[in-house]
């Protein structure tokens, strides 16, 4: 029997040629499918690139009802979806986002500041033989940063440290065009000013909801490092929440954005923006033994931003709620000492003497554990969700204490203990060179004072020759109470012979200043 005749190796032959049909058929779908993908990841990445994408969005869940937009900058909810879903279409097989598309959507909203101040030159004879208010040397002081025009009319959110001691700040945009900018207000609290030039259909960067941002997601900060402008830098969101006790006021708000995207002088007020080119930050400060990048920059969140910028343009100074405690961080240490279970939460420290927390029935060691239905980790989240209210918000509180929660509603108040708007009175002295402003009723509670009035900036002349400070409370004048911010600034000015102010700083420690005037 031949080969060819016998049965074995006939049905060998035949399942041979089976498998390489089969392998052949295999091979030709597997290369379809290679060539589909590509053509996919192709035509994706030209519509994101092309401003495609929000078709995409409204596919993924999310509709214009959620955007909450206000009348007078762009706001955009949805930002970590759209980013998600536009670093797929970029990369095609989850390659890098596009860093492209976000920075052209945000550099022209970015501008340059050049400041402009004055410094007192001393010399040893003005110690002793000058006028000490009228006969001083001034020197001009050049200083620059970054801002982010939020409205098409020329409204621009910086830090409040990069305008703080300039008496002209010139805007210069990405066409070079060149404005002089107005402060229409300033909040040390949160290091925030605005800004406004005299404009019209100016670019404008548009806001993120900065709660959903996550650690890991991709981000750009755009600003003007060494007066290098229009610098985009990328790194990812290292961490959230941040509280580096950097901003020096009585009731600081610091829940920072942590990344390693290289941020540098000149960054101060610059933006962080997600991979869509929308506003998570505004850069504030860096942590370096050198004063240069050393793989930590800081950006403030733009809800928080937000909330800042609308009281300073609609009232000239931000809206405060306030909740009448200080909450205390719980770390190992707070949680053995009060007997918790948990380092859950934020206790409850010193009360005031009023407000509505002691009006709620809270007590000092009451562990708080939620804020109007979210979760409380720290006291930077505590004072975050805080700092998005007005006076007479109403919110809920879950709280615990001796084991057991309770809830309760608390209307929450201003610094005057009202429930109303209210508006610090400011005052500037062009023979001092410095602007002072009211003291809260608020804060003098915290520092056990009855009265005072607060140096709000001391500016490069007189005060600071004798060592005053911004933040400073003068207390009494040669033995003099201080009520009143005429009163403070003519004896400033008209006293003569050996001067004594009293003083209590944002911690409540009294100093004493001494200097003679003839």
């Amino acid at each position: 029997m031949s080969c060819e005749q016998n049965p074995v190796i006939i049905r060998f032959w035949a399942e041979l040629n089976s498998i390489r049909m089969k392998k052949t058929y295999l091979l030709g779908a597997i290369s379809v499918l290679t060539l589909a993908s590509l053509v996919a990841g192709y035509v994706g990445g030209s519509l994101a690139r092309r401003g495609l994408h929000s078709e995409w969005l409204q596919l993924s869940g999310w509709g214009q009802d959620d955007l909450t937009p206000t009348n007078w900058f762009a706001s955009n909810g949805n930002s970590r979806s759209a980013a998600r879903l536009n670093a797929h279409m970029a990369g095609g097989t989850g390659t890098a986002p596009d860093f492209v598309w976000a920075s052209e959507q945000s550099t022209s909203a970015v501008v340059y500041l050049k400041t402009t101040g004055t410094a007192a030159q001393r010399s040893f004879n003005d110690w002793f033989f000058g006028d000490f208010f009228n006969n001083q040397r001034q020197e001009a002081v050049v200083n620059s940063g970054s801002g982010v025009i939020v409205s098409a009319d020329g409204y621009i959110v910086t830090n409040n440290h990069v305008v703080e001691k300039a008496s002209q700040v010139e805007v210069v945009l990405t066409s070079k065009d060149s404005y002089q900018a107005k402060i229409v207000g300033t909040d040390p609290s949160t290091d925030l000013a605005l800004l406004k030039i005299e404009g019209n259909r100016l670019p404008v960067i548009t806001f993120a909801n900065s709660n959903i941002l996550k650690v890991g997601e991709w981000v750009l900060a755009v600003g003007n490092p060494f007066n290098l402008t229009s610098t985009v830098t990328a790194g990812i969101v290292s961490a959230k929440g941040r509280n580096l006790n950097l901003v020096n006021n009585l009731f600081p708000i610091e829940s920072f954005i942590q990344t390693d995207a290289a941020i540098n002088p000149g960054n101060s007020g610059g933006a962080l923006v997600n991979t869509q080119g929308e506003l998570v930050g505004i850069n504030t400060a860096i942590l370096s033994r050198t004063g240069a990048y050393n793989g930590y920059g800081f950006a403030i969140p733009s809800n928080i931003v937000q909330k800042v910028i609308r009281d300073l343009r609609e009232f000239g100074a931000v809206q405060r709620a306030f909740f009448g405690a200080d909450v205390v961080e719980i770390d190992a240490r707070v949680r053995k000492q009060a007997g918790l279970t948990s380092n859950d939460g934020v206790m409850v420290g010193s009360m005031a003497s009023y407000g509505p927390a002691r009006d709620a029935g809270i007590k000092e060691g009451d562990v708080i554990k939620e804020f109007d239905g979210q979760a409380i980790d720290s006291k930077s989240t505590f004072d975050e969700l805080l700092s998005y209210h007005r006076p007479g918000d109403e919110v809920s509180l879950v709280y615990e204490r001796s084991g057991k929660r309770q809830s309760v509603q608390i209307k929450l108040t201003n610094t005057e203990g009202g429930l109303g708007a209210v508006k610090s009175e400011k005052f500037y002295s062009t023979e001092l060179g410095a602007h002072f402003e009211t003291v809260s009723k608020l804060e003098k509670d915290r520092l056990g004072i009855t009265g005072g009035v607060k140096i709000n900036q001391a500016g490069q002349g007189s005060l600071r020759r004798m060592g005053l400070r911004d933040g400073l409370i003068i207390i009494q004048i040669n033995r003099t109470p201080i009520t009143e911010i005429e009163q403070c600034i003519d004896l400033l000015r008209h006293s003569r012979g050996q001067v004594t102010v009293e003083g209590v700083d944002q911690n409540g420690r009294r100093s004493y200043f001494t200097y003679f005037s003839y």
